[in-house]
């Protein structure tokens, strides 16, 4: 993590448990992140907190420092059963419930706290079965946890502490009425601790924070409209039959370890997969529909620098902390500004640098103008070279089609600007 991207906040300096201090130690952690400094003093009074935090700058360490804090200096109620948990944090995602408990296991190792973790597409009855036993802090995804307390596996009426992680997702992907449930079966505001947090502090995430907790903080640190300032970014025009060669062209060129592309549809994610391995790139297409084991096994080893590429859909754009992406493509322009900023945001972590290159195809370029105007910027344009494009390896397995990459507009100029093969993008203002 870059000195320039911490506080002058020392972990040392703060009044925290023995035991989670070694956690933070054995971490390596020793100043704290802004959205730390900002929460971690008031949270370990017992404040309520919703703070707005991009993913990547240290909030998931923030509400667990917090949390642990809480459980251990507060001892849990008098019969209490084993299968009250104490803590109760929810994602919207599979991927983020899982990278939460991570980080738990490693801050709280020291602490003796029983840690489980409930999430839809995998081990049912192991999950069940480990609620059964009892765990002090219960980490999961909305449906699986409703799914568990719905059966009385477990209760909430002895929780200490509730976290809700990336709250403004919850909204997007339509789980609000379940955590309004949840919410309902935990002991009232005033008897509990409660931080949210949120890439964007908006009106219905401020209306759950004050509607379900006492009085919280509010803390915002470096809103998500605002583009990490260490990204570079660049824009390239290709034509539709050029997008995939100069993708390649693109990868050799920087010599892609652990880059991320981004795509707009399912489709396009498996042919992509298929034209980048059959170039010599080892790529792997990850969606919503890939089995939840194979997407975890994909993560691992594109986390532990195996697979060099990783392809996706919106369902890998947020709530992923994967560190150390070196390069970020848009191979499609998202239709949502906002989701640019998501995107780019998997690169450049924790005050590293990092590079996000977005191509404005003639089919998604309408969406650039909404995107440069979010952003409060224009991108810089990069230009190609048409006739030094790579001739590719056909993909097996891929039907082709009208804009397939292998074939060649024979007009047209030498692209990198609108013009340079295909129809113009809209006019730039």
């Amino acid at each position: 993590m870059s000195e320039e991207h911490l506080s002058n906040l020392a972990f040392t300096s703060l009044p925290l448990h023995p035991s989670v201090m070694q956690g933070i130690l054995d971490a390596g952690f020793t100043w704290c992140t802004p959205i730390q400094a900002q929460t971690l003093p008031a949270a370990l009074t017992g404040r309520d907190i919703a703070g707005q935090a991009q993913t990547g700058t240290g909030k998931t360490a923030a509400f667990l420092v917090a949390l642990y804090q809480s459980l251990l200096e507060k001892p849990a109620a008098a019969g209490r059963a084993i299968t009250s948990v104490r803590a109760l944090v929810v994602a919207p995602t599979r991927e983020l419930a899982v990278q939460i408990h991570k980080d738990a296991l490693g801050i709280g190792r020291h602490t003796g706290v029983s840690i489980g973790v409930v999430y839809g597409g995998v081990d049912y009855d192991k999950q069940r079965r480990q609620l059964a036993d009892g765990v002090e802090i219960l980490i999961g995804t909305p449906g699986r946890i409703i799914d568990y307390l719905k059966q009385g596996i477990y209760d909430l009426r002895h929780a200490q502490v509730l976290v809700l992680d990336e709250a403004d997702r919850m909204f997007d992907l339509g789980f609000i009425a379940d955590i309004r449930y949840i919410m309902r079966r935990l002991p009232p505001p005033d008897r509990r601790q409660s931080m949210l947090f949120s890439a964007t502090l908006s009106q219905r995430v401020l209306e759950l924070a004050y509607e379900h907790m006492n009085n919280p903080e509010l803390v915002r640190i470096e809103p998500d409209k605002v583009t990490i300032d260490r990204v570079r970014q660049s824009i390239y025009f290709p034509s539709m039959p050029e997008k995939i060669p100069l993708l390649v062209s693109l990868l050799r060129q920087f010599e892609a370890h652990r880059t991320m592309v981004f795509v707009n549809t399912k489709r396009m994610a498996e042919r992509l997969e298929a034209w980048l391995r059959a170039n010599g790139f080892h790529a792997q297409a990850i969606s919503g529909d890939v089995p939840q084991v194979k997407r975890l096994r994909f993560l691992r080893q594109f986390h532990e620098g195996e697979l060099a590429v990783l392809i996706a859909t919106d369902v890998a754009s947020r709530g992923l902390h994967i560190p150390d992406v070196s390069h970020v493509f848009n191979f499609d322009l998202p239709q949502d500004a906002a989701d640019y900023v998501h995107r780019i945001g998997r690169t450049a972590r924790a005050g590293a640098a990092g590079d996000a290159i977005s191509f404005g195809c003639e089919e998604y370029a309408i969406s650039l103008p909404e995107i440069e105007a979010f952003i409060g910027h224009k991108i810089p344009v990069e230009h190609y070279d048409h006739d030094s494009l790579p001739k590719l390896h056909a993909a097996p397995h891929v039907p082709r089609d009208p804009d397939a990459p292998m074939r060649r507009r024979s007009s047209g100029g030498g692209g990198g600007r609108p013009g340079g093969g295909g129809r113009r993008p809209p006019r730039r203002r």
